[in-house]
């Protein structure tokens, strides 16, 4: 007995002090939390000493650094080359699998389990991957990935070791049943550290392609499979496909085993059924002191409990599996939220009579100059494809309308678009920009071309990029930040109602016109899909993408509803909820979903509850992307009060009027140097409608 209580005593001992350890840790962490933003607030301070020892009559608001001034680095957008894959033919495609042990097997799919990227994929497309890896066997003292070589693979190690190292340096070893290079097979991009073997090796590599086939097509074929049996449904036959198709998404897969009750009779239900695999009775008892009465079996592609998306929560019959079953169950809640169609405002009128006379005179004018009628003034911005110079008009030219005779010219090398299989979303960008003509995104005019550059005019709007206001002021109060949400809504209201995703919204790239009011600007990334319909391709900013793109099952414009729940994120707290120190980390960062996320005390309880209904993992139940369109987000208690038809009528103050001399003051913006580079010529002909 002595013994029992010594072991008692000391395991009670050992626990407390753990339970002071883990509390020690706490204390650690908050301090460290305290000290990152102790950092931060005094990065924001020393950058806005800067701005005022340069521009004292603007501190705190605006500043234009000078040449030799460190600037903090805007975020690059990502976007991958185009899909090879045609998604009609996808369920056609044959994927290659290669031989393996019992070990082997169970060795890959437990270091797949085991990533912190790949352990979000479906069972399924892990099953799948595993097959197709290719087995690869290195000896001693060979290179798998060289630093700054272009990456395609990702690989699991089964046997040896391998050492990683950055610019010579030891970061660390890898050893057996480990992933290593996933960020490869997301999109094309530069390794970004060396992989050496420090053994004799085995590895199961899988590349770009085929991982990427693996997931077009298993998403496509559910997909497929799941509106199949919605449009069996007599009362889903009359929904429009982009309807079902959102249904589609947010169907859920259940299982059960043989004899347990899907439904009980009596019991109160809001949920609806449709048999993916496998076979259920169905049974009804007409009185307590009676038998239940079998009444029919339902299989593959049968349904049951419509009744209760159309209110009825009482259960007229028993309803119970035979073997294992598998069904798609949506809840009513979730239906209510998708039917219902898209309202009046995501069908404004923006097209007025006035506006088509304007456009036809402006037209008229645009079509008679030429690209030797316009004189650089200086640089504006600059991006990984172009750059934006303020222009103004050298031949004297009749506008006939208020506008200024100035510009911006956005310059883009066309080699540089070529070696990046970016002339698709180049083309995209024109097309959708001339015909975008919302007082919240900015007006492309008209283009140009010549041997080796690409030319877009583009309306100036000389107040600044948001980013600079952010960057100078740290973060937004609640006000400031609805006003400038309120116009990134309209432009995506715009854009959405026309099958439009915009793929790249972030600070960067919402600009402020003489008015202080925010537009849309930067549309390399947008892409007209039609509603209803999704697209592949990897696009826009780490910190921004939404899950469904970094796993590859295909996006919509509700990719856009999850950007702007971090756009507001941002502008509210001076820094992105999801952040890591390169981008596969803030990936699966962002995998793990926005309920992970500690939000600042400064983001209020209402608009954290926007952010969080923006951010949600399903894009079918994001607001914005269900029933009404935008109008929910306008509606959402974070914009109670706010003057939605005085913001598009332009009628209500702004929080920030910037302060612009006149067409040609820069002063809003950074300072960059001239751009040197003489890139070569360009004439394969691909950019002819330019």
């Amino acid at each position: 007995m002595g013994t029992l209580r010594d072991l008692q005593l000391a395991l009670q001992l050992k626990i407390e002090e753990l339970r002071q350890r883990d509390a020690l840790i706490d204390e650690l962490e908050l301090e460290l939390d305290t000290k990152d933003d102790l950092i931060r607030q005094l990065q924001v301070e020393l950058d806005r000493h800067r701005s005022a020892s340069q521009h004292p009559a603007s501190a705190g608001v605006q500043s234009a650094a000078v040449p030799d001034e460190p600037q903090r680095t805007k975020r690059q957008a990502i976007s991958a080359e185009p899909t090879a894959l045609d998604p009609s033919q996808l369920t056609d495609v044959t994927l290659n699998s290669y031989s393996k042990t019992k070990e082997s097997r169970e060795l890959i799919q437990m270091a797949l389990l085991e990533n912190d990227f790949m352990k979000h994929l479906e069972h399924g497309q892990i099953l799948t991957i595993m097959d197709c890896m290719r087995p690869t066997s290195l000896t001693q003292g060979c290179c798998v990935i060289q630093e700054g070589d272009d990456g395609s693979t990702v690989y699991v190690l089964e046997e040896g070791m391998v050492e990683v190292t950055k610019e010579g340096k030891k970061l660390c070893t890898i050893s057996q049943g480990t992933v290593f290079g996933e960020l490869a097979i997301l999109y094309n991009c530069t390794r970004t550290a060396t992989v050496t073997a420090l053994t004799d090796i085995k590895l199961w590599a899988i590349d770009r392609q085929g991982f990427q086939t693996i997931m077009m097509r298993t998403g496509l074929i559910k997909h497929s499979q799941y509106m199949e049996f919605l449009r069996s449904v007599p009362s889903f036959q009359s929904l429009p496909e982009d309807i079902l198709s959102k249904l589609a998404d947010v169907l859920e897969e259940t299982h059960y085993s043989e004899g347990d009750y899907i439904i009980r009779q009596g019991a109160t239900g809001d949920t609806f059924f449709i048999i993916s695999e496998g076979q259920v009775k169905v049974a009804q008892q007409k009185s307590a002191n009676e038998e239940p009465v079998f009444l029919t079996t339902l299989s593959k592609g049968d349904w049951f409990g419509e009744q209760a998306l159309k209110g009825e929560d009482i259960r007229t019959a028993s309803v119970t599996a035979l073997g294992d079953v598998t069904c798609l169950v949506i809840d009513r809640e979730s239906f209510k939220q998708l039917i219902g169609g898209l309202d009046e405002v995501n069908n404004k009128q923006y097209d007025s009579d006035e506006l088509k006379a304007k456009l036809e005179a402006e037209a008229a004018f645009f079509s008679s100059v030429s690209l030797s009628d316009f004189n650089v003034v200086c640089t504006l911005g600059m991006g990984e494809f172009s750059r934006v110079e303020l222009v103004s008009v050298y031949k004297e030219k009749d506008l006939k309308s208020d506008s200024s005779r100035s510009f911006a010219m956005k310059v883009l090398k066309k080699r540089h678009i070529l070696d990046t299989s970016q002339q698709g979303h180049i083309l995209s960008e024109r097309h959708i920009m001339m015909e975008a003509h919302s007082p919240f995104t900015v007006r492309l005019y008209r283009t140009f071309r010549d041997s080796k550059y690409l030319y877009m005019l583009l309306e100036a709007c000389l107040g600044g990029e948001l980013w600079t206001l952010l960057r100078d002021r740290g973060s937004f109060d609640d006000s400031t930040t609805r006003f400038y949400t309120g116009c990134v809504i309209e432009a995506l209201a715009f854009l959405h109602c026309r099958g439009i995703i915009y793929r790249d919204l972030k600070p960067e790239n919402i600009i402020l016109d003489q008015r202080g009011y925010a537009k849309m600007v930067d549309f390399g990334f947008a892409k007209k899909v039609g509603l209803g319909k999704k697209t592949w391709t990897f696009c826009g900013t780490p910190e921004y993408v939404a899950p469904e793109i970094i796993l590859n099952k295909g996006h919509d414009t509700s990719a856009d509803c999850w950007s702007l729940g971090i756009l507001i994120y941002e502008l509210l707290s001076g820094s992105p909820p999801f952040s890591g120190s390169d981008p596969m980390k803030t990936y699966n960062i962002i995998l793990r979903g926005i309920d992970m996320v500690e939000f600042p005390k400064k983001i209020n309880k209402s608009a954290a509850n926007l952010i969080k209904r923006l951010c949600r993992d399903n894009p079918s139940e994001r607001l914005g992307n269900q029933k009404n369109g935008v109008k929910y987000i306008q509606k959402h208690k974070w914009f109670e009060g706010f003057n939605w038809d005085g913001l598009c009528q332009g009628t209500i103050d702004s929080p920030f009027t910037p302060t612009v001399e006149g067409p040609l003051d820069n002063s809003n913006f950074d300072y960059f140097p001239e751009d040197t580079d003489d890139p070569p010529d360009e004439e394969s002909g691909w950019d002819l409608e330019f």
